[in-house]
C-alpha cells in the first residue's frame, strides 16, 4: 500500500466537515485562471495574497498580488508582477521573501521546459529584488527563520537522490550561507514517500514551542496516469531533526466543485498557505485542479 492511500484511509475515518468552504473570485485578469495562491499576508499594512495567473491552455504564468475588495480579489495597484509559477512567501530579518518557480527552455532539449526556484527580497512589495536561485530542476524549496535566528531550509531533490521528489532539511547560520551546495547536501527525511510518490513543502510555521509546522502536499499517479494531490501536514524539530508522521489535512472532495485545467488534474489540491486564527481553527488556501483557488476553514493542525 502506498503512503498516500494509507493516509487517505486514516483521514476518511477521522474527517469532519469543514466549517466553511469558499471559492475565491478574481477580477481584472481577463479569461485567465488564478490558482496555487498563497495565504493572505500583511504587506506594509494591507493584506494581499499572491496567485499564479495563467491561461487555461498554457503553462506560461505570471504572479500577481491581489487585495480583497467587496468579497472579490483585485490586483493591487502599483504592485509588481513576476513571470513565474506557484508563489510563496516568508519573512526573514524583517524583510519579505517572495519565491516562485521560474521556467525556461531545457538547454539539452529546447522543446521541453526546465525550472528552478527563484527568490526575491525587500522591505515591501515595491522593493522586491532577486537575490538567489535554487538548484536546476528543484521545486518546493522553502526557507524559514527559526526562533534562534538561524535559517531552516527545506529542499525537494528529484532524480538519483530524491526519485520523483522527497523532502530534505538543513539549518544554516544565516542567509549568507545559502548556496546550491548546502541545499543539495540537505539530508532527506526518511520513510515519508514510496518511490512511486512524491511530495514537498509549501509553507512553514514556527510554533510556540520552536517546532516547525509544515504544510505540504503528497502526489501520485493512478493506473490511468491521472494525478492525485492531497494537502498534508507534519511537525519537525529543527534542533534534533526528528519529525512526526504526516497527516492529510484536506482532499479534493472537501472543496466545492470546479473546473480543472485538464481531466488528469481533477483530483489536485495544491496547498497554498494556512492562516491560524488562535481559536482552534485555521483557514487553508489552496489551488484546485490547476484552475481555481478556494479556501476552507478547518481544525488547526498545529494546536
Amino acid at each position: 500500500m502506498t503512503v498516500s492511500r494509507e493516509l487517505l484511509e486514516e483521514y476518511r475515518r477521522r474527517r469532519t466537515a469543514p466549517a466553511r468552504v469558499k471559492k475565491l473570485t478574481f477580477e481584472g485578469v481577463g479569461n485567465r485562471d488564478v490558482y496555487n495562491i498563497t495565504a493572505p499576508f500583511d504587506a506594509g499594512g494591507e493584506f494581499v495574497l499572491a496567485g499564479r495567473v495563467e491561461e487555461r491552455r498554457s503553462e506560461s504564468s505570471d504572479v500577481y498580488f491581489f487585495s480583497e475588495t467587496g468579497g472579490k480579489w483585485v490586483e493591487k495597484e502599483g504592485a509588481p508582477r513576476f513571470h513565474m509559477q506557484d508563489p510563496f512567501y516568508t519573512f526573514i530579518d524583517g524583510e519579505l521573501i517572495l519565491g516562485g518557480v521560474r521556467t525556461y527552455p531545457d538547454p539539452e532539449d529546447p522543446a521541453r521546459l526546465a525550472w528552478t526556484t527563484s527568490f526575491y527580497k525587500g522591505k515591501q512589495l515595491s522593493d522586491l529584488a532577486p537575490f538567489f536561485e535554487g538548484p536546476a530542476g528543484m521545486k518546493d524549496l522553502r526557507l524559514v527563520q527559526l526562533k534562534n535566528g538561524k535559517i531552516g531550509v527545506f529542499s525537494r531533490p528529484q532524480g538519483k537522490k530524491g526519485g520523483r521528489g522527497k523532502i530534505g532539511f538543513t539549518v544554516l547560520e544565516s542567509l549568507k550561507e545559502l548556496s546550491i551546495e548546502k541545499i543539495e547536501e540537505a539530508p532527506l527525511l526518511k520513510d515519508q514517500f514510496t518511490d512511486e510518490e512524491w511530495g514537498g513543502c509549501n509553507e512553514i510555521h514556527v510554533l510556540k514551542n520552536g517546532m516547525l509546522g509544515v504544510l505540504g502536499h503528497i502526489g501520485s499517479f493512478d493506473e490511468k496516469g491521472n494525478r492525485h494531490y492531497h494537502s498534508i501536514t507534519f511537525q519537525l524539530d529543527p534542533e534534533t531533526g526528528q519529525y512526526t508522521r504526516m497527516k492529510i489535512l484536506a482532499v479534493r472532495d472537501d472543496f466545492m466543485p470546479s473546473e480543472a485545467k485538464r481531466p488528469d488534474l481533477e483530483d489536485v489540491v495544491f496547498s497554498g498557505g494556512l492562516v491560524r486564527h488562535g481559536d482552534g481553527r485555521a483557514t487553508l488556501y489552496a489551488g484546485i485542479g490547476d484552475a481555481s483557488a478556494q479556501c476552507i476553514t478547518i481544525q488547526d493542525p498545529f494546536i
